[in-house]
């Protein structure tokens, strides 16, 4: 999951991405204002964008419409302090609006779990398949699978949203640090490694191509 934060200062990122690592594998970029959050948004993907109210509805009104139109599904949250401004936020489209916690990023952390959670969880569990996302471990019929680094985040990823296909570029995105510089064939290298472990242990696969779309964790 990659998440863009606009407005906040360093060490507050800090500490919310760690409140968010207790819940589910995530990356934070942070942009200094709705301008550089504009960058961000030409050439990333986010599920999540979090934003602290500058009080200038124009240029919130304009990114809103854009971040939207480039990805329907990405979430917005605003921040703010002003509690007359909530009811002209979700005027503007915004997902939700977080009033008077802007200081607390543990509660800030509570509320992106609520807006995201159709999407995110600690544990994939479907029949013998155990995916424990909170502690990275992999069970089929009580036996373990080994799958370590990137190998398990594509795994989760895909499975924590199954049935919906990803792109290559999507899943860059949302679990590399710096996407620009990860090529395609990084993917296809790990997404072989996963249906080879995979296949071993449960004797089918459960990560299907799409035809010129991508991957998609079907069980």
């Amino acid at each position: 999951m990659r998440i863009l934060t606009v407005g906040f200062d360093e060490e507050y990122v800090k500490h919310l991405e760690m409140e968010l690592d207790k819940y589910f594998i995530c990356i934070v970029d942070n942009a200094k204002d709705m301008y550089d959050a504009t960058n961000f948004t030409d050439f990333r993907h986010y599920e999540l964008v979090v934003i602290v109210d500058e009080g200038v509805k124009f240029s919130l009104e304009r990114y809103v419409n854009e971040v939207k139109k480039k990805k329907s599904e990405t979430k917005i949250i605003i921040l703010t302090n002003n509690y007359r401004q909530q009811a002209g936020f979700f005027a503007l489209g915004v997902d939700d609006v977080i009033y008077q916690h802007t200081e607390h990023a543990d509660l800030v952390a509570a509320r992106v779990l609520a807006n995201m959670r159709h999407l995110f969880g600690t544990k994939v569990d479907v029949g013998k398949l155990v995916i424990d996302i909170a502690n990275k471990k992999i069970e089929y019929d009580e036996k373990i699978v080994s799958l370590n680094g990137k190998t398990f985040d594509i795994l989760a990823y895909l499975a924590l949203r199954k049935q919906r296909v990803f792109s290559k570029d999507e899943i860059i995105n949302a679990l590399w640090e710096e996407p620009e510089y990860v090529s395609d064939n990084t993917v296809e290298v790990a997404i072989n490694q996963i249906r080879k472990r995979l296949k071993q242990i449960l004797g089918f696969q459960v990560i299907h191509t799409v035809r010129r779309r991508g991957y998609k964790f079907s069980y």
